[in-house]
């Protein structure tokens, strides 16, 4: 027994002693990092920030960016809205000293199963101190600083102070701060007067505004709501029947459409990249004095205005264009009360040449010119129409790009695959949903689709030979001591093979001089371009318009975040007009270069009568009429293997032959692609009459009667155009004169004079 004592007392006196080197270590390592940072009050309390942006030329830009400017003082607000905010952020908001202990141990066990920080379980203290003291990183040592830091804060602000302070500063969603800003944005009153549903709904929102937008994300946004108020009726702030009659209740919003926050302006646009490349939000910015510096050309900014604003629809629109060169984003400009590039849209047939023709290309498995049929289909149920009903037959899918026609898109897409044309497109910055599996795919069928900033930057891989970068707002940024403490610097992807890339490319040419986006075909300079509308039988929602030179890859966007009603209204119409307009101002002194095509595409001539006749892609031989030859380009990877045999056999011409008023009358049917030579026999050799090059039709021709019994003949000829080799057929019928008789020897029709 003495011996098990002794074991016992040195395990726990070794435990012990470890218990205490490591709070020990753990304490040091505590005071070692919470010793760099310090809380300033005065980074709460300033309500009147703002922050530098630059445009190319390092001109300071001008445009709204202000994003925090309306402030509620607590005892103004419900208790419903106060006690919404705590019972899902920290319901022991009012009984802890900054940090929930509790929460901290369940999250850490988590993160630990994880191998990396998931999970902060952060107080409202620990949020309103990383929203203006630290970055956002998911760290130790960030969690470190915050917890020191909010401890700190605890000592001298009051608890109501605190909430105050963080309803006044947390994010909304929509470029909205605050929540004055918040209610008077969605709900179009002060937040002072907030109903229990409307109190929720902001409080379910900061977990993460983008997938709780009650714009966007609606049906994820009530189910947010809801176990908000599961929480207050679980914490009873509210009672069973208020909360049953909650949750039954619809999301009912009332967007200021007059609410300027500045939401769409090219300087806010920068702010929140610049918020996202620092890892800190916008108010931190503000305070730390970074200055902003960005791609923003003045010129193309007021042409993009001016493109815009000079149709007046009266939808929300917006456009973007991107330096081919420097990937940076040279004009933004948006005319709408929601923010444009941070809400969705189902992108449309724009979506067919990066998610479905490019990835096909690149993978061999069709050129330009293969033809698919263009038919009514079923595919598990899944029955897409094209846009006007009707259906052609055999396409090339030079023309289904062009003309927009869907049944070829999804076919391609099924012969490509759904997996690997997601991966390709991934590759360009687009983002699927776990639920963007099916075929609708290829016609722009998203569950949420994607921003506009995204879509017109993956069409910049077709004017850089398939490389792609991620176009950007800010291209450094500096401590406000000048220091640059970040710079643009990208490695390109080579998403696509160059030949592929300029295959795809070329349908896009051909899309503009006579497909969808013809009204660009009279610009004095090659451009590709691709439209989109997105709709139903009954009316459109949304209208596309994106179009790149080799310098400027531009895109246009009309919409209805509304009513999703814009009419009749197309891609091909309004918003590539804007296109025209917007590249008419900013080439007027030069216009840019053409595109260029790479040694990995070669122009081949094919066969037109096997592939009007029978939808086969076959190289025309040398002996083939040019009249009967097309010109389509290839990758040097995916030539077409096959020659056709077309007019490697040609038959004897049907020669008649009559004598009238003392002359031989000859007649024959000639195809002007062939030499026809007419011989006279005689015994010391065949003699050449006449020869005949580039008639066509009835020939009729007339020939002084000899004295003597005469045979006549004719061979067709075809010329070898590489070889000048000639291919003969054998003779004709001949036609032998003897007296006033005409006697065709091959049965041939017979003339008595």
């Amino acid at each position: 027994m003495k011996r098990t004592t002794k074991i016992s007392l040195i395990v726990l006196s070794v435990v012990l002693v470890l218990i205490i080197l490591v709070s020990s270590i753990s304490l040091g390592i505590y005071f070692s990092i919470s010793s760099g940072v310090k809380f300033d009050k005065e980074k709460l309390i300033n309500t009147d920030l703002h922050i530098k942006v630059f445009d190319n030329q390092n001109n300071l830009i001008s445009d709204k960016n202000m994003f925090n400017n309306q402030y509620i003082k607590l005892n103004a607000l419900n208790q419903t809205t106060l006690d919404a905010f705590i019972s899902i952020e920290d319901k022991n908001f009012y009984s802890h000293n900054g940090i929930n202990l509790k929460r901290m141990a369940g999250a850490l066990i988590k993160n630990l199963g994880q191998g990396k920080a998931v999970q902060g379980a952060s107080t409202i203290s620990q949020q309103l101190i990383k929203n203006t003291h630290l970055s956002s990183e998911k760290t130790y040592t960030r969690k470190i600083k915050e917890i020191s830091l909010a401890l700190e804060m605890e000592k001298e602000l009051s608890k109501d102070e605190i909430l105050e302070n963080y309803l006044n500063l947390i994010y909304f969603g929509n470029n909205i701060y605050g929540i004055e800003n918040a209610s008077n944005f969605y709900f179009s009153k002060s937040s002072s007067k907030l109903n229990l549903e409307e109190s929720a709904l902001l409080a379910g929102l900061i977990k993460s505004p983008a997938n709780y937008c009650p714009i966007s994300n609606k049906e994820n946004c009530k189910k947010r709501r809801n176990l908000v108020l599961t929480q207050m009726k679980n914490d009873k702030k509210i009672s069973n029947e208020e909360y049953e009659k909650a949750i039954q209740t619809e999301i009912v919003l009332n967007i200021d459409e007059n609410f300027d926050r500045g939401q769409n302006s090219y300087s806010q646009c920068a702010i929140e990249e610049a918020s996202k490349i620092l890892k800190i939000p916008a108010k931190a910015i503000a305070l730390g004095e970074y200055q902003i510096y960005t791609f923003l050309d003045q010129n193309k900014q007021k042409a993009m205005q001016n493109a815009i604003t000079n149709q007046n629809l009266g939808f929300d629109q917006a456009g973007i264009s991107i330096n081919n060169k420097t990937h940076g984003i040279e004009a933004f400009y948006g005319r709408s009360p929601y923010s444009i590039l941070k809400t969705n849209r189902q992108p449309g047939s724009t979506i067919k040449p990066i998610l479905v023709y490019g990835p096909a290309m690149n993978e061999n498995i069709i050129s330009p010119s293969t033809k698919i049929l263009d038919e009514e289909i079923n595919i598990n149920g899944y029955k897409p129409k094209n846009f006007n009903k009707s259906y052609s037959g055999y396409v090339s899918v030079r023309d289904a790009v062009s003309k927009s026609i869907n049944i070829p898109a999804v076919k391609t897409l099924s012969y490509l695959q759904i997996p690997k044309a997601k991966r390709y497109c991934e590759r360009l910055g687009i983002t699927f949903d776990k639920n963007d599996n099916g075929y609708a795919l290829a016609l722009g069928g998203m569950t949420y689709g994607t921003n506009l900033k995204s879509l017109v930057g993956a069409y910049t891989i077709f004017a850089n030979n398939g490389k792609y970068i991620a176009p950007s707002f800010v291209s450094k940024i500096t401590d406000k001591n000048g220091k640059v403490i970040y710079e643009k610097i990208s490695v390109p992807d080579q998403v696509l093979r160059e030949d592929s890339n300029y295959l795809t490319l070329s349908t896009m040419l051909t899309c503009t001089k006579e497909g969808t986006s013809k009204k660009l075909a009279s610009l004095p300079y090659m451009i590709a371009s691709k439209t989109g509308t997105v709709g139903t039988d009954l009316t459109n929602s949304d209208a596309y318009s994106i179009a790149l030179t080799t310098q400027d890859t531009v895109g246009i966007w009309i919409g209805d975040y509304s009513n999703n009603n814009i009419g009749n209204l197309t891609g091909g119409n309004q918003p590539t007009t804007m296109v025209k307009n917007y590249f008419n101002q900013i080439y007027k002194k030069q216009t840019p270069s053409d595109f260029q095509i790479p040694s990995s595409v070669t122009e081949v001539e094919i066969d037109s009568i096997e592939y009007e006749k029978n939808n086969i892609v076959l190289q025309a031989n040398d002996y083939i009429p040019q009249r009967y030859k097309i010109k389509e380009i290839f990758s040097r990877f995916n030539m077409p293997k096959e020659k056709s045999t077309n007019f490697l056999e040609i038959k004897p011409a049907n020669l008649n032959g009559k004598m009238e008023n003392g002359n031989y009358i000859f007649e024959f049917n000639a195809e002007n692609y062939l030499t026809y030579e007419l011989y006279r026999m005689e015994t010391n050799g065949d003699v050449l009459i006449k020869t005949f090059e580039g008639e066509s039709g009835k020939v009729t021709f007339t020939i002084p009667k000899s004295q003597t019994q005469t045979k006549f003949y004719l061979l067709t000829k075809i010329k070898n155009h590489a070889t000048n080799q000639e291919l003969v057929s054998d003779k004709s019928n001949i036609i032998e004169f003897v007296g006033s008789k005409t006697n065709n020897q091959n049965n041939q029709k017979n003339w008595y004079i």
